[in-house]
Order: structure tokens, then C-alpha cells, then sequence
């Protein structure tokens, strides 16, 4: 998948997301500001997540159940200070339980994670609009 998007479609993007995803881990790459966690809010929407979907930057994960009672996680290691911290808070347990799994900043636990996952790359266009590749 590599389309671009502006931000009235973004419900689109992430049925599309849920619909080619090969596997429930996500790594999202891009820029501060770029739209990461708001797409992930909509995916959590897609996925049938009720409630408040907020970044999880300080607490590192946030658990959401779905209308199917299924669990998701969605993770923030923007600030974390070395690897040692997510696997100490266990980061193994959340990556191999066949649950979602939305990982904003990967490439600070980039050790830890298994190697079957799907990268999602997003970067701001000079008209505004997004691009994203699966």
C-alpha cells in the first residue's frame, strides 16, 4: 500500500490499514506531528475500540478494549531512555500475545521487536496531504 491522504479520507486509510495488515504489529514511522497518533486513534475506531483513545507518551502503553472484547495496545517510546525500560516493563508479553499492537516511535526498541511486523511510514506532503506505505 502507498497512497496519499488528507485528513477527511484518514477513515478510509484505516480500514485499509486492518484490511492489508499481514500481521497485528504495528511499527509507525514519521516526523513529530506527522499525524501518527491520529491515525492510530482511527484505527482503534475501525478495530471497534469504545471510549477515549489518547497517546500513551508518559505511561508508555495504553490497553483498550474492543466491541469484541478483544484487547489492543498501543505503545509510545518516544521518551523511553534505552531499551532496558520497555523490556523491564514487558514489552514481550504485549508483542507475542496476538493482540494489536500499535507502536508509535519502534525505532527506539528496534531489538526488542519479533520480525513479523508491518512498518506503516507517514510523511507530510507539501500540499498538506499525507503519504503512507505498508
Amino acid at each position: 500500500m502507498n497512497k496519499n491522504y488528507s485528513l477527511d479520507q484518514l477513515n478510509n486509510i484505516a480500514k485499509e490499514i486492518v484490511a492489508n495488515a499481514k500481521h497485528k504489529i504495528l511499527l509507525f514511522n514519521g516526523e513529530m506531528g506527522v499525524g501518527k497518533t491520529t491515525l492510530i486513534k482511527e484505527l482503534c475506531t475501525v478495530l471497534g475500540v469504545q471510549g477515549i483513545v489518547s497517546s500513551p507518551t508518559f505511561s508508555l502503553v495504553n490497553e483498550y478494549l474492543t466491541d469484541k472484547d478483544e484487547t489492543l495496545y498501543h505503545f509510545d517510546f518516544y521518551r523511553i531512555n534505552d531499551e532496558e525500560e520497555a523490556y523491564d516493563m514487558g514489552i514481550e508479553e504485549y508483542l507475542y500475545s496476538d493482540n494489536w499492537c500499535l507502536i508509535e516511535w519502534p525505532e527506539n526498541v528496534k531489538n526488542l521487536l519479533p520480525l513479523e511486523t508491518v512498518e506503516v511510514k507517514i510523511t507530510l506532503l507539501d500540499n498538506g496531504q499525507r503519504n503512507i506505505q505498508l
